[in-house]
């Protein structure tokens, strides 16, 4: 992995007052909408509700991914994988077939989980090292799917009206924002690294793709020390998602909630300023023709999704019980929620567990580029249907 490369500067130079005048003008801007001591609480609470409800269940996942990907790549099924479906993910995605897995696994759990992936030597052996950054905006792209899903499909108890195709339609955008995603993020990462370079120095004989290293011993102990070692390698990544989590999604979501239902702040997690949406909504009269969205409101579901899928969920289905959003919104929240995934609180964590938290500006750049347009795409796919 890649060490972060330091540099000499002055000790007091432009940067600190500018940072001081930002740092300050934000907190300072957030205390006075809230009240100093509402705000103090709601990031402490929020902080606290991130570790307690998030990060431990991104822990869990990540301690199981990592002893079924500890298994798939023991077995051989990660190598089988790899060669049924290369011919479409190289095409498609620009990466090996293996990469296929990680997006199955974040589809089932949630972004972080193709890290327990990424840090099994031997899954790491069928990549190249350009490809293996670009790993972060592949797992994104699918993170929550099964749940988000489910979720929108779910909706029709609230209002009679099928949700099944719209939430297709959206699974099928968030593939295509992925595939975007992803290649403008190799595009970078090619001219960084090339090529040819491998992910691992030491991979030895699996480098020939017709053999691979297992552990020695029976085929039970075999099991064992596979599905417990990739566990192990779980509870790190568990453990290395912590900073990013807290730090960015506490801050995203004090950008974006608002106060309580009483109309006050309290200091209880969650809330906050409301800014996010607020932008949203100015910038109505760009988004409206790029996802059609029924109500201006609408928008505050991808902002959202922008900090956590699983907020955003909820303003879903507000909008639609209070009929401020229709089946065509529902494919557009799905498309735009799935391959969002909350990235602007997992890149960061994810991008520096993997190594390279030196190009993650670059990897947040290709995932909002690939968001929008999973939204767009299926704005337009979903209008195109209901005319045939």
């Amino acid at each position: 992995m890649d060490q972060e490369q330091h540099s000499l500067k002055k000790a007091v130079s432009l940067e600190t007052f500018v940072f001081l005048i930002l740092f300050f003008g934000v907190f300072t801007y957030i205390a006075v909408v809230m009240g100093f001591v509402n705000a103090l609480s709601t990031f402490m609470q929020t902080a606290y509700h991130l570790l307690v409800d998030t990060v431990l269940f991104l822990a869990a996942i990540a301690v199981l991914a990592g002893a079924i990907s500890g298994l798939l790549a023991e077995f051989g099924v990660i190598a089988l994988i790899d060669r049924l479906l290369t011919p479409l993910m190289k095409p498609l995605f620009g990466m090996p077939g293996a990469a296929s897995i990680g997006a199955i696994t974040t589809y089932m759990s949630d972004n972080p989980a193709i890290l327990a992936l990424a840090a099994d030597k031997n899954y790491r052996c069928y990549f190249k090292k350009y490809q293996v950054p670009a790993l972060t905006n592949l797992g994104t792209g699918f993170g929550m799917g099964a749940i988000i899903t489910t979720f929108m499909m779910g909706l029709s108890t609230l209002t009679g009206q099928n949700f099944l195709p719209a939430a297709l339609v959206g699974n099928l955008g968030a593939l295509v924002g992925s595939i975007i995603s992803t290649r403008i993020m190799l595009r970078f990462t090619k001219r960084m690294y090339g090529t040819q370079e491998a992910a691992m120095d030491d991979c030895g004989v699996p480098l020939d793709r017709n053999y691979r290293i297992v552990r020695k011993g029976s085929l039970a102990s075999r099991f064992l020390e596979a599905m417990l070692d990739g566990g192990k390698v779980g509870v790190q990544m568990g453990v290395d998602i912590v900073p990013g989590v807290l730090i960015i999604c506490t801050f995203v979501m004090v950008l974006t909630g608002g106060p309580s239902a009483s109309g006050q702040f309290t200091g209880a997690a969650y809330e906050g300023v409301g800014l996010l949406p607020r932008v949203g909504e100015a910038l109505q009269f760009i988004l409206r023709p790029m996802f059609g969205l029924q109500s201006a409101q609408g928008i505050a579901v991808p902002i959202t999704a922008l900090g956590s899928s699983g907020a955003s969920l909820s303003i879903v289905s507000r909008l639609v019980t209070e009929g401020l959003a229709n089946p065509h919104d529902v494919a557009v929240f799905t498309s735009m929620c799935m391959c969002f995934s909350g990235y602007l609180s997992t890149h960061v964590a994810m991008m520096n567990t993997l190594g390279f938290s030196h190009i993650t500006g670059k990897a947040i750049l290709s995932h909002t580029v690939g968001g929008l347009a999973a939204g767009v795409f299926a704005h337009w796919a979903y209008t195109l249907i209901m005319l045939l």
